[in-house]
């Protein structure tokens, strides 16, 4: 057996691993036979293992021969002929092993193998457990896709399964409004960088013929590959990618749904919004950096949206009241200033820095629920601290000023009120101007009322719920 086909082997078992985790979970719940809690922890334990050890593995032996690019090629899935064969689309499945996406895969399956085991007490006897895990599995498979794409199709769809595993579980607990609001609120924002997403796909395809990161960043594995792309063409494609990545990560101007997210149990809060999730739109910086590099006026909106996203965050942080949005905010800030460091090239430190960060967050977020244990031993040192920080503000900056601070930060930027007043309602304006067009034109057609739903009489309170 060569090393090419180790190698393959070992890739399989690493995307093969948590797929089989989420067909057990998904056909056991389908047939009506779901798994007992036992069995679904076992499981987790297995999945977990066996891709963690296939990725070790890899690494190991990727070091021993000083190999930094093993491509696993499983063919193209959909073909579709276009006049210009250039331009033919096809989704070609393709996972890489380099330099990037071997630490992000060993990260994922360690954190999320560690809010497994940790989940399996927390909600021990919940109603809810299995659908939890089943989130989580979808979660972790999105993870391993979206770190091993090889191409932008491929990358795409690991990033559609982390999306709608991290909306689901923020509405987890359906039976109050307020998380299931908030949890529609994470997914319309995910719709808006999947948007900016799959227009930069189309873009690239159009551009260069192919979805393939290896044909797009040239030659050279990462991060020394060298974008096939004009310095025009790199703004373009690049500011795309950078609207997508920072409604995944919570980029200013998209840093309001951060908070709600906290609305899920504190498991999915960790793993996602403190660890992985969010540092999902700076990896796909990282995967794309050479287009940075292309464009000083990209690379220079990278590092304006994380300096701006850092000192938004680190403002809004200090006036938290309830610890899990707290720390939510300290991530966010570890975020921009990861953003700005792939602005200004410097990719190790980055890599580096989101693989600590990501580790002290898990800890952090789920050490939150049995804090108040030691609330008492805790508060002098915090009290002590923030005394401090609090004398040293009310030194240097005035009253008035550090009042509009103040109310800046509890009303977190006014950032979600800005993008309702100048995005969602003249969107909503448009599609209900289009609404009326088309029901005029139904009701003409059918001679009166078209619609059903027209004649029914809807609640004043629901009205303005929607409107809200």
């Amino acid at each position: 057996m060569n090393t090419e086909t180790i190698f393959h082997t070992l890739g399989i078992i690493v995307v093969a691993s948590p797929a089989a985790f989420v067909a057990v979970l998904g056909l056991t719940s389908l047939i009506g036979r779901p798994l007992r809690e036992s069995a679904i922890e076992s499981w987790t334990y297995a999945s977990t293992v066996v891709g963690l050890l296939a990725a070790i593995a890899i690494l190991f032996i990727m070091l021993a021969t000083d190999i930094r690019h093993v491509p696993i090629e499983l063919g193209n899935w959909v073909v579709i002929h276009l006049p210009e064969p250039h331009h033919n689309f096809h989704f070609h499945l393709k996972f890489v092993f380099d330099r990037l996406s071997v630490p992000f895969v060993i990260l994922s399956f360690l954190l999320c193998g560690t809010v497994g085991a940790f989940t399996s007490r927390y909600l021990h006897r919940e109603s809810g457990y299995r659908r939890f895990y089943i989130c989580y599995s979808l979660f972790t498979l999105g993870m391993i896709v979206t770190s091993l794409a090889g191409t932008i199709e491929v990358l795409f769809f690991g990033w559609e399964l982390v999306g709608l595993s991290s909306a689901l579980l923020v509405a987890y607990f359906h039976e109050r409004i307020a998380p299931v609001k908030n949890g529609l609120r994470v997914w319309a924002v995910y719709r808006i960088a999947d948007a900016a997403f799959l227009i930069a796909a189309v873009a690239l395809h159009h551009l260069t013929g192919e979805g393939d990161f290896d044909v797009l960043i040239g030659s050279g594995s990462w991060p020394e590959g060298q974008a096939s792309l004009t310095a025009n063409q790199a703004l373009f494609v690049g500011l795309l990618l950078l609207v997508a990545a920072a409604g995944k990560s919570a980029l200013v101007p998209f840093s309001g749904w951060l908070p709600r997210a906290m609305e899920g149990p504190t498991p999915s809060s960790a793993i996602f919004y403190g660890a992985l999730s969010v540092h999902l739109g700076a990896f796909l910086l990282l995967r794309v950096s050479p287009i940075l590099e292309m464009s000083f006026w990209l690379s220079a909106a990278v590092v304006t949206i994380g300096l701006l996203t850092a000192a938004f965050a680190s403002i809004t942080t200090r006036v938290q009241t309830d610890i899990k949005s707290a720390l939510a905010f300290a991530s966010l800030t570890q975020v921009g200033i990861i953003v700005v460091e792939i602005g200004l090239g410097l990719r190790y430190i980055a890599l580096i820095h989101i693989i600590g960060h990501a580790c002290l967050r898990t800890l952090q977020l789920l050490r939150a629920p049995s804090l108040l244990h030691d609330y008492h031993t805790l508060e002098n040192a915090i009290g002590e601290h923030m005394q401090h920080e609090a004398g040293l503000w009310q030194r240097v900056m005035p009253v008035g000023l550090r009042s509009w601070f103040y109310c800046f930060a509890i009303e977190r930027g006014y950032l979600d009120g800005c993008l309702d007043r100048f995005i969602v309602y003249p969107f909503r304006r448009i599609l209900l101007f289009c609404d009326s067009i088309e029901r005029r034109w139904t009701d003409f057609l059918s001679g009166g009322a078209s619609r059903e739903s027209d004649e029914v009489p809807v609640h004043e309170e629901v009205v303005e719920e929607l409107r809200l």
